[in-house]
């Protein structure tokens, strides 16, 4: 009996040791069962703020990305009104082209092209009388004998001397001599021509 109970003596030993063995594993257990939960909740907490952070960054970078397109938008806009009026002009000018061609006016017409008062018009007839009339009275004189009212071409005066010109070369009474002489430099004895009223003509 001794050695049964010496033996029930150790199994409860044993049975003590492996009990008390396995409350230390149960209580290493328990404690590392609580630093992971402690883990995890600063884990999910670290979660939730990255989630907010996030939101919070993906928010900004929509709000930058879509004042940006607005912006964008703007000068868009700003440009296209810009180019709807050049255009508007080419039409308009075009629509004012072909009233002008249906009508049929005259130029200086310019009624109902935003010229009310034409007054102040000088008519193209007009225009052209006076400056005929300053042309004709400077172009009608004359070169040769100074007078007004014919040109060179018409001279009677020049047509008389030259004629009676032609007659003296002719009838060999005046001789004329033609020299070569260089450019730049002027003869100084030329002889006289001959006076037709010296000649008895």
């Amino acid at each position: 009996m001794a050695i049964n109970n010496s033996d029930q003596y150790e199994d409860e030993n044993e049975d003590e040791n492996e009990v008390s063995e396995l409350l230390e594993l149960l209580e290493k257990f328990c404690l590392e069962n609580s630093s992971l939960k402690k883990t995890i909740k600063a884990l999910n907490k670290e979660n939730v703020s990255l989630k907010h952070e996030l939101e919070c960054l993906s928010n900004k970078c929509l709000d930058d990305k879509s004042i940006s397109l607005e912006k964008e938008n703007e000068t868009l806009k700003i440009e296209i009104d810009a180019l709807k009026k050049t255009f508007s002009k080419f039409s308009n000018s075009s629509e004012k082209l072909d009233k002008l061609l249906g009508l049929q006016r005259c130029v200086y017409n310019k009624v109902g092209l935003g010229y009310d008062e034409m007054n102040n018009v000088k008519h193209f007839q007009k225009y052209l009388d006076k400056k005929d009339n300053k042309k004709i009275s400077y172009s009608m004189t004359c070169n040769y004998c100074n007078k007004h009212g014919h040109t060179t071409h018409t001279c009677y005066r020049k047509k008389n001397d030259m004629y009676k010109r032609n007659l003296l070369l002719k009838n060999k009474l005046l001789k004329l001599r033609t020299i070569w002489v260089p450019k730049g430099t002027f003869c100084t004895n030329t002889p006289p021509l001959a006076d037709p009223k010296q000649l008895g003509y």
